[in-house]
């Protein structure tokens, strides 16, 4: 279960209370019949963003969080149940400057501090005047989407030390791009939060929020227990992908905001106030915390297999008129974890029927054989309702549904595992089949919209050395690559293509292959080695090595990339020597660049991998 932390009170300085109220997931082991185990664990992050740690006496100031908020050490926890300090403040900030969504849904808590931030206000002209002024800012930077315009705070929220600084914990340039938009608001929530004395609030509501938080756990801890052992997967410890749930009282429960960004899956959302003997699973949206659980499950196997991915690229064609988002018309893999997921949901939904109870003591037959009727007749209504949930989703463009539901149903009845099967379910799809029944689907004019919203990744190292080299900067992209060079944990063998590439570009050849060469000695990518192979085949054809320039294409095919432009490219060389476009003006243009790359094969400087 999660381990839970209760230890923050108004009791402690204010310098010295962790910035987040954390329960951790532990690791569990799965027996052949499903789920075994699933103990507490025994070791706590010492981060100064979660609860877990005990504040030294000798602390004078918070250290600087990571980056990401509230990373665990290695081995602990890969799911979390988190409180956050700056998105509390921002979230006060919103409801001061009239954010008043399903307040009469909330639980207590948000009227209360509502109420004790207007007193401050009413005390102080000087606090409303910078109130004002943070509600002009909110104002101006108001969006038409009540989630997007909720988005960018929250997204900024994230990347935030905790108050007093309240500043962000990346560089600008690495914030997700919504929350650039938003950035300038920190120096007028600095001042409003010494206004109103928010950090005191938190303090002293601390022991609601912590409440509500423990109502969430038990269901939050049920539904993903239910979820792995129906995919058969083990709860994973910390690898460096997260799941966090963020809970914060101040947000609408009407609204759920769902993001990945990197290696992390958030979903925020915020508790309704509920009856007391009410079902503790109703105060949140479970359904929409499952659905981005489920992204984080089910992203990494499918993306593992991108090498079979292209294959399947004609199903795109037969979607290009449903309701679906441009994503999913345009990225195979989006398209197939979105179905995926959707089968998973249909598989195992509340069917709304009671399921019939095995008699207790069999007196007769009879009791048998009436139970095993009315549960033929419960399963044959709830597969009724199961498959109208599917036929929905074909409907709304998600024509893999059906697919993936039928293997889901023969998985279940063969006792494997998701990471077991979901090979002979991507690699042994009919595509042809597939793409001729999705032609026949009569789309509907509107669909849904996925829930969860993935932030553009932020370039860094030799991916962005890659972006350089395609926009030209070789001198930028050396610079990295050979920073990379420098890093004994960073991939040498693509920096060494870089290098090459960039040689070329800059006309030097020799450089080139002394590269070109590093990369093959080093690199295991299929695509890479067969590039470098075809480069140097283009050099040595260059230099009037014809010999030794067949052997290098030569080699470039029996690396076996699946792209048809390795292909070509090779057997293009094979065929007649390569010529540099531009050797015929060298004499008129002495700085023109050698340029084996060959223009003609758009994909010769590759871009970085968005998976």
């Amino acid at each position: 279960m999660f381990s839970f932390s209760n230890r923050a009170s108004r009791l402690i300085p204010s310098r010295l209370v962790p910035q987040t109220c954390t329960v951790f997931l532990s690791a569990a082991l799965f027996a052949s019949a499903g789920l075994s185990s699933l103990a507490q664990s025994g070791s706590q992050p010492q981060s100064s963003s979660s609860s877990s740690s005990q504040p030294s006496e000798e602390t004078t100031e918070r250290p600087k969080i990571a980056p990401r908020i509230a990373q665990p050490e290695a081995g602990g926890s890969a799911v979390t149940l988190e409180t956050n300090e700056p998105l509390f403040d921002l979230a006060v900030a919103l409801n001061a400057c009239g954010y008043d969504a399903d307040l009469e849904h909330s639980i207590p808590v948000r009227l209360e501090i509502r109420e004790e931030v207007n007193t401050a206000l009413t005390a102080s002209a000087d606090a409303r005047d910078h109130r004002d002024a943070l509600c002009n800012y909110i104002r101006l930077h108001n969006m038409t989407d009540s989630g997007l315009n909720l988005g960018q705070y929250i997204s900024l929220a994230l990347y935030l030390n905790p108050p007093p600084q309240l500043t962000p914990t990346v560089e600008e340039t690495e914030l997700p791009p919504d929350s650039t938009q938003v950035v300038n608001i920190l120096p007028l929530l600095r001042t409003f939060g010494e206004d109103v004395h928010l950090h005191a609030l938190w303090v002293e509501h601390r022991p609601e929020y912590e409440a509500a938080v423990g109502k969430v756990h038990d269901s939050l801890t049920k539904m993903i227990l239910a979820t792995n052992v129906y995919l058969r997967l083990p709860v994973s410890s910390y690898d460096g992908r997260r799941f966090l749930v963020l809970m914060e009282p101040m947000l609408a429960p009407s609204a759920t905001n769902a993001r990945i960004y990197g290696n992390d899956y958030i979903v925020v959302g915020s508790p309704a106030a509920v009856p007391e003997d009410a079902n503790p699973a109703t105060a949140v949206h479970m359904d929409d915390i499952r659905h981005t659980y489920l992204h984080y499950e089910v992203e990494p196997l499918i993306y593992a297999r991108a090498s079979a991915m292209d294959r399947l690229l004609p199903l795109l064609k037969a979607v290009q008129d449903a309701p679906l988002d441009f994503t999913y018309k345009s990225d195979i893999a989006a398209f197939l974890t979105e179905c995926l997921i959707k089968a998973v949901e249909a598989q195992t939904m509340d069917v709304g029927i009671a399921r019939p109870k095995r008699p207790t003591q069999v007196k007769q037959r009879a009791d048998l054989e009436r139970y095993d009727a009315e549960m033929t007749e419960y399963n044959r209504q709830a597969e009724a309702v199961r498959r109208k949930s599917v036929d929905l989703s074909k409907r709304q463009g998600w024509v893999l549904v059906d697919y993936f539901y039928a293997k889901l149903g023969q998985m279940e009845r063969d006792g494997v595992s998701l990471k077991d099967d979901i090979g002979e379910m991507v690699y042994g799809m009919d595509v042809d089949r597939q793409r001729h029944d999705a032609e026949q689907v009569a789309f509907l004019p509107q669909g849904t919209h996925d829930l969860v919203r993935r932030g553009p990744r932020q370039l860094s190292g030799l991916d962005l050395a890659e972006m350089k080299l395609m926009k030209g900067d070789l001198d930028g992209a050396t610079s990295l690559a050979r920073t990379a060079l420098s890093d004994p944990a960073a991939d040498h063998a693509e920096a060494h293509y870089v290098i090459a590439r960039a040689n070329l570009m800059q006309r030097q050849p020799e450089e080139a292959q002394v590269n070109f060469e590093a990369t093959l000695k080093l690199s295991k990518d299929p695509r890479t080695l067969a590039w470098s192979h075809i480069y140097l085949g283009r050099l040595y054809d260059v230099q009037s090595e014809r010999e030794k320039a067949v052997e290098e294409y030569r080699a470039a095919l029996t690396v076996r990339d699946s792209r048809p432009d390795t292909k070509a490219a090779a057997e293009q060389g094979l065929k007649q020597p390569f010529a540099a476009p531009n050797v015929q003006h060298q004499e008129q243009d002495d700085n023109a660049p050698l340029d084996p790359s060959g223009k003609a094969e758009k994909d010769a400087y590759r871009p970085p991998s968005q998976h």
